[in-house]
Formats: structure tokens, C-alpha cells, sequence
């Protein structure tokens, strides 16, 4: 059985024990936590579709760990001008596990 589910404005499909990446949710490391935004829940004929979330679907997580992603490096400048500006950035991640999936 699968599920799709929202999180951190992202849409993910999990299986039950599967690890994935996410954008930071803002819980602990070590706890866990129920994602009840489900659209899609099962697996072939018998899968819920949600409008736009099933009602009653939840996944459970626990958080493993929290990290930083790759550096994204930008720069601006105008010609002639002597303008420079360089810039970068770091997403706050989590690696999540999937404990349980209800439907």
C-alpha cells in the first residue's frame, strides 16, 4: 500500500519504511509526527481518492535527522557600473521515515 501525501508544499509518495528527504516540517529530531494531508491512499482498484484529501487518512513519521542541502551560489552585476553582489543559499532538510500509514 502506498499513499500521496502534502508536506512542506511538496507532494511525496511513500510505502510503509520508506526514507525520503523533505523540506524542514519543525519537529524534533528523534519524535514523530501525523501528516493528515492524504490525496491518495492503497494501492490498484481499492485506492481512496481524496477531494482534495481523504477524510480519516493520516501517515505517521519520525524524524531521523535534520541537515543542510548543497550550497546554491548566485551573482548580479551591471555592467560598467561597479556593481556586484554574490549570494547563497542552504535548505534546512529532514530525513524522514515512514512508520505507519492509516486509511
Amino acid at each position: 500500500m502506498y499513499a500521496i501525501i502534502k508536506l512542506a508544499g511538496h507532494q511525496h509518495r511513500v510505502k510503509k519504511d520508506q526514507i525520503i528527504l523533505s523540506e524542514a516540517t519543525g519537529n524534533a529530531e528523534g519524535s514523530e509526527f501525523d501528516c493528515g494531508d492524504v490525496m491518495l491512499v492503497g494501492e490498484g482498484s481499492g485506492a481512496k481518492i481524496g477531494k482534495p484529501f481523504v477524510s480519516g487518512a493520516s501517515v505517521r513519521f519520525k524524524v531521523l535527522s535534520n541537515l543542510r542541502g548543497e550550497k546554491l551560489r548566485g551573482y548580479k552585476y551591471k555592467k560598467r557600473k561597479g556593481y556586484h553582489k554574490a549570494w547563497g543559499h542552504r535548505q534546512s532538510l529532514q530525513k524522514l521515515q515512514v512508520v505507519d500509514i492509516k486509511n
